[in-house]
């Protein structure tokens, strides 16, 4: 996504604190502050408060949210929607823009390591390989998602909220939206398109310097090194989940090959490569290069619309599908403010904010909830939202959806796409 389109890697943390943290996971990891799960329908809160008292508690407190900055859609629909709504609940809720959220994981787990109990972060926009090392650190607050009145209308078997790239979120997190990876194309460039992945890079190399992707650790780089992976080898079944070295030794050879194959073919034969998403969307935007990609396609309907994009822009749905996954807020061990941050995440999953969030005119994010436990009136909301003329609908975009690998893969599959690919001869 930012989470889920850009939500960072570890990398950039301080070795000596990832030593430290290591420490902290073994002795510390349960013992950030803990809600009481729900029990029979029960909405019992932080230390066993109910709902109405966290309510109460929360009222007068002002949460922080972190969250990456670098969509505009994203931060009108904080600041304009979520924000006035928490001001009703008596809270106030300040967004605090970041440019990668590893910084954000970076000041949670300086904080564990510290003892701070009063820190500047209250909720996190995270997902993926962040939730995962704050989670090992025992960084987060656990088990008070379930407590929330709002997640009666998720579906609590749903996969993809109940692991974040393979880590259980165990009332870790709560789920604020779907997204699913996404190659885009400009259909007056490209009247052909492709509908395999294999494909995708044989039109690349018939069609030289008009495709590239952004260089992993950037997460949209990342994931699509993820989905190439899943091509080489036959298919996401037949990559373990969990990391098995002996799986990557095996598998990637093909996948190293294919892009190292490919690198000749790449906008400016591959000697230099997008530094991220919004710098591959720009190539894209003038000309450049024919694809573009995105694990948010919520935006693509706005940069449509303003001209940014062209409106020949289409999105390209592969037959194997690819891979799909959820963004979530986390509230830090070390929030001063959880009841309010609570509050927050709940009235973040409530069906009102997550159709105007669902609508391209504000956001376009795709819904976590299960619309067929709302109510009649609320599934009409959610029925009635305008289509947009550039994404297709959610259960269209997410066909095939492919799962993703466990956070364990991440770095090394980074890293050994800068060795056996970034540094090869071009």
């Amino acid at each position: 996504m930012r989470p889920p389109t850009r939500p960072p890697g570890i990398r950039g943390l301080v070795p000596s604190l990832v030593s430290a943290l290591a420490v902290v996971a073994v002795t510390t990891s349960c013992a950030a502050p803990q809600v009481a799960a729900p029990s029979g329908g029960s909405t019992s809160g932080a230390a066993g408060l109910s709902w109405a008292q966290v309510k109460e508690a929360a009222r007068g407190q002002t949460v922080s949210l972190w969250m990456w900055g670098g969509d505009p859609k994203g931060n009108a629909y904080v600041d304009t929607v979520l924000t006035p709504a928490a001001a009703a609940s008596g809270v106030t809720l300040r967004r605090v823009p970041v440019s990668d959220t590893k910084d954000a994981l970076n000041r949670v787990l300086s904080e564990r390591q510290a003892g701070v109990t009063d820190g500047k972060i209250d909720l996190v926009w995270v997902n993926g390989d962040n939730f995962s090392t704050g989670q090992q650190a025992g960084a987060w607050r656990c088990g008070w998602s379930e407590s929330l009145p709002n997640m009666r209308y998720t579906d609590p078997k749903d996969p993809l909220l109940v692991n974040d790239f393979g880590a259980p979120v165990r009332g870790c997190e709560s789920p604020w939206h779907k997204a699913q990876f996404t190659l885009v194309y400009d259909s007056a460039k490209v009247p052909d398109p492709p509908t395999s992945l294999a494909g995708v890079l044989e039109w690349a190399a018939a069609h030289p310097g008009r495709f590239t992707y952004p260089a992993p650790p950037d997460f949209t780089g990342s994931v699509f090194v993820r989905q190439v992976l899943y091509s080489t080898a036959g298919g996401y079944a037949n990559v373990p989940a969990t990391y098995d070295k002996a799986a990557f030794d095996r598998l990637t050879p093909a996948l190293w090959k294919t892009l190292t194959d490919l690198r000749p073919s790449l906008w400016r034969q591959g000697s230099t490569y997008p530094r991220d998403s919004v710098a591959l969307d720009k190539l894209y935007a003038d000309g450049e290069v024919d694809m573009t990609m995105t694990y948010g396609p919520a935006t693509l309907t706005d940069l449509v619309a303003k001209g940014t994009f062209p409106r020949t822009t289409r999105v390209l749905t592969l037959d194997e599908g690819t891979v799909g996954n959820a963004s979530f807020l986390a509230i830090p061990a070390s929030s001063p403010h959880q009841e309010a941050a609570m509050v927050v995440a709940d009235l973040a999953l409530s069906p009102a904010q997550q159709a105007t969030k669902a609508d391209p005119a504000t956001w376009g994010q795709f819904t976590v909830l299960d619309t067929s436990r709302l109510s009649a009136g609320d599934a009409d909301v959610f029925a009635a939202l305008p289509a947009s003329p550039v994404v297709p609908p959610y259960p269209v975009i997410s066909k095939n959806a492919n799962p993703e690998l466990s956070a364990a893969w991440v770095a090394p599959l980074d890293e050994g796409w800068r060795r056996a690919v970034l540094s090869a001869s071009p």
